[in-house]
């Protein structure tokens, strides 16, 4: 049996996620592998790394940084969130992953990204923590139109979440039996038509699979969560939702409103802990 842990993105809808693995790893539940998708992998990478804690406090601490999720941001660099910040200056400088523990932790952490010229995802294995690994993170969390797509050995890539939202069967396929999938929208949620898909070809000629991706991108939604919830319903997957819809912008900057969220994942993690414990035991 293989335990394995799945993450959707959802930029800071991702401080639930945050709150719910940091009480995972309060409370000792472990996994074999995890796959994060966008936020998903930026906020968990930090469980491989066996850092609880670590992501609330460096977005409350850098939430109103202008080169966090701003305007001046994307105009000066073409990213809505400073690369070089985000990706150098603050794991590396201001708030250090520990890559060493990262490296050394068995766990066998993926993440998604879109490759911008077929529009077919790619899971890429982050073995160290550094050097690749940190552009493929980067990738996997560059939300199309605000961020450059991401250049990697020649190709480019984009945001995980526009081709494989929720890869419960990606990991079903490396031999992930025994799955707890977190999810950033509520159980009723839906995705509904994209109303611009129309635009996408338009503002990315050059790139016509991750173009159709996005125009796709509902309807590939909703397939898998009717997906999961089959697991679900079969005993091959745990899913965790959020209580109610996560009311919280995508750029949010006010520390109080990252805290809620965050506290909400804590809460809705340690309110099923139990059965999550039995769940991975069975």
């Amino acid at each position: 049996m293989k335990k394995g842990l799945v993450m959707e993105g959802g930029a800071m809808r991702g401080m639930f996620t945050a709150g719910i693995l940091d009480v995972f790893m309060e409370n000792g539940i472990e996994f074999d592998g995890a796959v994060g998708v966008s936020a998903g992998a930026t906020f968990g990478c930090n469980i491989k790394s066996k850092q609880p804690g670590r992501a609330i406090r460096y977005n409350l601490k850098y939430c109103n940084d202008p080169r966090y999720g701003t305007f001046k941001s994307l105009i000066k660099t073409g990213d809505l969130y400073e690369t070089k910040f985000c990706y150098e200056t603050l794991p590396f400088e201001l708030d250090l992953f520990d890559v060493k523990t990262f490296a050394a932790n068995p766990l066998e952490f993926y993440c998604v990204a879109t490759d911008a010229k077929t529009g077919k995802p790619v899971y890429h294995r982050c073995k160290t923590g550094t050097g690749k690994d940190m552009f493929w993170i980067r990738a996997s969390a560059s939300m199309p139109l605000v961020s450059k797509l991401v250049e990697i050995d020649g190709g480019y890539y984009s945001d995980g979440g526009a081709a494989d939202s929720i890869p419960l069967k990606f990991f079903e396929s490396k031999g992930f039996d025994k799955n707890v999938v977190i999810l950033t929208r509520d159980r009723a949620y839906q995705k509904k038509p994209d109303k611009f898909a129309w635009l996408y070809k338009i503002l990315m000629p050059q790139y016509p699979g991750l173009a159709k991706a996005m125009a796709n991108r509902p309807k590939m939604y909703n397939a898998e969560k009717r997906y999961i919830e089959k697991r679900e319903k079969e005993g091959k997957a745990f899913l965790i939702f959020p209580p109610k819809e996560i009311d919280i912008s995508r750029t949010e900057h006010d520390p109080k409103e990252l805290q809620r969220i965050y506290d909400m994942g804590r809460k809705t993690a340690l309110e099923k802990l139990e059965d999550i414990k039995k769940y991975l035991a069975g």
